[in-house]
């Protein structure tokens, strides 16, 4: 009996759960519901029974179980997208590193043949004859590789027959480069080969001039990456024109066209460069599509003139790009090569133009990332932000960088002319009045009578031990730091139609703080643009009363990335007013920082303002003779400051008179912050700088630890060196928070000294550390606890504070289990300030 009664609830669970077929009408009906909810609830389902009359015969649990399926399904077809995706990414990729495993098996072979007869020349000679052959064997590639530019100078470039030969010639020379062994390439540090990796970079080695190699995947079509790639003003930054001269189309299908570029220079103290070129584009046996070009000289159709002013003629050796398609895609090998006169700029900047790793990044890399970021945006992988299209926030960030290039570089034939200097030329004032420089030639200037024009003020300087991605960081995430905010008021009034006045004071006081509110960001993550709005200030003086408004700022940043080698870190930023039109005017301002990699061990002596000298080394310290402090060769770098604004035509010097001073504000400000930001802290030769009037860093440590001593009985660290700087190595890298806050009468106790656990847990630097007062980052109960114990560490010199709460200057709550505070005295046992550890602190 009970075996029955078992069967009987076991057919019917069966029934219950058994697979219903649903009627093509029922899965219509379901299909819509789940592109609106694919999890819908259980009131939802029943509400879907109720509406649906086709849907009444099937059960609750049976449509839970559909949409369960249904979205199983959906997972497994993404996912057999994505991984038929990553297949494709894998096999080209493989395809690509077989070639390139090909190509360094033959550099190796070459190589190893050349080392072997040198070894049999050096064997058979004798001690005291030289060989010259040995030598000849040696450098046969470089001379070879030298050479083969020159070749082309003997034919006739004033027909086309003799330019078809230049361009072949030029085509031979660029595939031995991208897939051959021309050049000796060496893989660039940090650029790993992948599915997902920018691809395979590569920079030159003992070859004549700099260049730099790339090959990469991306998911376009040939033609389209070839379409991409010629329009080098779309991704080239430091491209300021290329026009086509000529073009002829050659027998063989191809186009061979006549070019002039010109591109700007990267900082204030260098003249920019110009090319002559022949480009040729063409395709190969195999499908591939080829643009490679190669300077002109004067016996070859080029200039038989001198360059323009304010510009040095570059030479561009065998280039281009080689695209061949594969499935999914192009797979696209990219070569620049280029002479760029280096001994034609001072040596201190001469690193700008004969490091092939800048080359790489900001013309090699540049090109293969923005092919990828297309690809990305017309795969829909990249979501739009704020309803704007990809190709309208690409253009507000090309015009941000072509702004500040064209106000860094200050062209004659852009309408820029020089201001008289005031006597210090460390600032340099440029003007332009063109109306259309800043209204726009869709603007009626007539509208504008007292409109006088753009005027910048500018600076370049050398930064010795400082990241360009930490201090680009830093300027970002704390512009209080160094920003002006009545001037940015007056820069964002420009904006207005009738508003071209003298900056307003700061009768609303500083805005409450910034909020960077994301906007777009490339792939790879090297470059964001986004809007900043300042909180709470008044543009004019009227709104002061009305407790101001807000302001705000396009910007753009990029090189923020520590671990990208060679990249040149920058932030530009134009005021915008609320609308924010795609055609909105911009004036942008801004800093860049470029890397520097010395070749030499002494640094050349040029007129360039070195924050490095504001950095204060500790006396008695000698760097032993012949050694190089090699950390600060790789963080030696180039600093660009450029701030434009606009005038009426009888404001012009007042505004002028403010922007010089505003600029080297700014300069004083970067100094401060290049100091507190600077790792120079973790060694042994430069010590934090301590306040004015304050004891060195050095001093203030031993009085510190000799107080805490005295008053306690115990050690506050222990000392394993001997050295002088042995104490504040230790109490620098202490993992309590370590404070010291001066004791005033009638005055609040203002923090002097911390040390980096105190850093970190204020959240401040040593720039701001003083603007912090011991009241406002602890709570009443530490506040009263404080009071009540105050005489006792006056009179004993110690005290132990029992767990509490503070909160760091970001307004985080900070939790530590036991304070203690003791009196810092002096080398003359005289009061000088209190010291407080907080031990065992983290964020609540």
């Amino acid at each position: 009996m009970a075996l029955v009664v078992h069967r009987d609830s076991l057919n019917k669970q069966m029934d219950t759960s058994k697979y219903v077929r649903y009627t093509p009408e029922q899965v219509d009906a379901l299909e819509r519901v789940y592109a609106e909810c694919p999890k819908p609830s259980s009131l939802r389902r029943q509400q879907l029974i109720r509406e649906c009359p086709i849907l009444s015969n099937i059960e609750p649990k049976q449509i839970k179980v559909w949409f369960q399926n249904r979205r199983c399904r959906e997972k497994q077809r993404k996912e057999a997208s994505r991984l038929q995706t990553v297949n494709r990414k894998l096999t080209a990729m493989n395809k690509l590193l077989m070639e390139e495993n090909d190509r360094l098996q033959t550099q190796v072979s070459r190589l190893v043949y050349e080392n072997g007869y040198m070894r049999q020349q050096l064997h058979t000679a004798s001690g005291t004859t030289t060989d010259n052959s040995c030598e000849s064997v040696v450098m046969s590639g470089q001379q070879h590789q030298q050479q083969n530019p020159t070749k082309h100078t003997q034919k006739d470039a004033n027909n086309p027959a003799g330019l078809l030969a230049i361009a072949e010639e030029t085509l031979a020379e660029f595939l031995s480069k991208a897939t051959g062994t021309a050049v000796d390439w060496v893989q660039m540090i940090g650029m790993k080969p992948g599915p997902d990796s920018i691809g395979i970079v590569a920079v030159s080695r003992n070859c004549n001039g700099v260049a730099a190699r790339a090959c990469g995947l991306v998911s376009l079509e040939p033609m389209k990456v070839a379409e991409i790639l010629k329009d080098r003003l779309s991704w080239f930054r430091d491209c300021r024109c290329v026009d086509v001269l000529s073009a002829i189309s050659t027998g063989n299908g191809g186009t061979i066209e006549l070019l002039y570029m010109q591109t700007y220079a990267p900082t204030t103290l260098a003249a920019a460069r110009d090319f002559w070129t022949l480009r040729y584009t063409t395709s190969l046996e195999d499908g591939s599509l080829v643009i490679c070009e190669r300077s002109l000289r004067s016996s070859t159709g080029g200039p038989s003139g001198p360059p323009p002013s304010s510009f040095v003629r570059a030479e561009m050796l065998p280039s281009g790009y080689l695209i061949r398609a594969c499935e999914g895609g192009s797979l696209i090998h990219i070569v620049d090569h280029v002479d760029l006169d280096v001994w034609s700029v001072p040596e201190v900047l001469r690193p700008l133009y004969e490091s092939t790793k800048i080359l790489a990044q900001r013309m090699t890399v540049a090109a293969l990332r923005y092919v990828r970021q297309i690809a990305q945006e017309a795969s829909g992988e990249i979501q739009l932000s704020g309803g704007r299209q990809p190709a309208v926030l690409r253009t507000f960030s090309q015009r941000l960088c072509r702004g500040f290039n064209d106000a860094v570089n200050g062209f004659v034939d852009d309408g820029w002319s020089l201001m008289d200097s005031d006597g210090i030329e460390d600032v340099t004032v440029v003007i332009n009045s063109s109306p259309n420089k800043f209204l726009g030639s869709q603007y009626n200037t007539s509208l504008y009578p007292t409109f006088g024009g753009v005027l910048c003020a500018k600076a370049s300087m050398l930064l010795q031990n400082v990241p360009p991605a930490l201090l680009v960081r830093f300027l970002r995430e704390h512009r209080s730091e160094w920003a002006d905010y009545g001037v940015d008021a007056y820069s964002a009034a420009c904006l207005k139609a009738s508003a071209y006045a003298v900056p307003c004071a700061r009768s609303g006081g500083f805005p409450s703080g910034q909020v960077i509110l994301p906007l777009a960001h490339t792939v790879e993550n090297e470059e964001f643009l986004e809007v900043v709005r300042l909180e709470g200030h008044a543009m004019f003086p009227e709104e002061a009363a009305l407790g101001g408004r807000d302001m705000y700022l396009l910007q753009l940043c990029s090189g923020v990335d520590e671990n990208t080698v060679g990249a040149c870190a920058q932030l530009v930023f134009a005021p915008i007013d609320e609308s924010f039109a795609d055609d909105a005017p911009l004036l942008p301002s801004g800093f860049r920082v470029i890397p520097l990699e010395s070749k030499t061990d002494a640094p050349a002596a040029t007129r360039t303002l070195d924050l490095a000298s504001s950095l204060e080394v500790r006396p008695g310290t000698t760097r032993p003779g012949g050694e190089t402090d090699v950390s600060n060769y790789n963080l030696r770098s180039v600093l660009t400051i450029a701030f434009q604004f606009t005038f009426e035509n009888h404001m012009r010097d007042s505004v002028a008179a403010m922007a010089r001073q505003y600029v080297r504000t700014v300069v004083g400000s970067v100094q401060r912050v290049a100091m507190a930001i600077a790792p120079s802290q973790l060694g042994p030769q430069i010590c934090p700088k301590s306040l004015p009037g304050s004891p060195e860093a050095l001093t203030l440590a031993q009085w510190i630890a000799r107080s805490y001593r005295i008053h306690s009985g115990t050690e506050l660290f222990q000392v394993e060196s001997l050295s002088d700087d042995a104490i504040l190595k230790q109490l620098w890298h202490h993992t309590d928070t370590i404070l010291c806050c001066s004791v005033k009468t009638n005055a609040s106790p203002v923090f002097t000294f911390a040390n980096q656990a105190g850093l970190d847990m204020l959240e401040t630097t040593l720039v701001t550390l003083q603007d912090i007062t011991l009241d406002k980052i602890l709570d009443d109960a530490g506040r009263k606890i404080l009071c009540s114990e105050f005489s006792k560490i006056m009179q004993q010199g110690f005290a132990y504070l029992p767990a509490g709460i503070c909160v760091s200057s970001m307004g985080r709550l900070v939790s530590y289990e036991q304070a203690i505070a003791w009196k810092v005295v002096n080398d003359d046992d005289v009061h000088h300030c209190l010291a407080f550890m907080f031990v065992n602190w983290s964020f609540m």
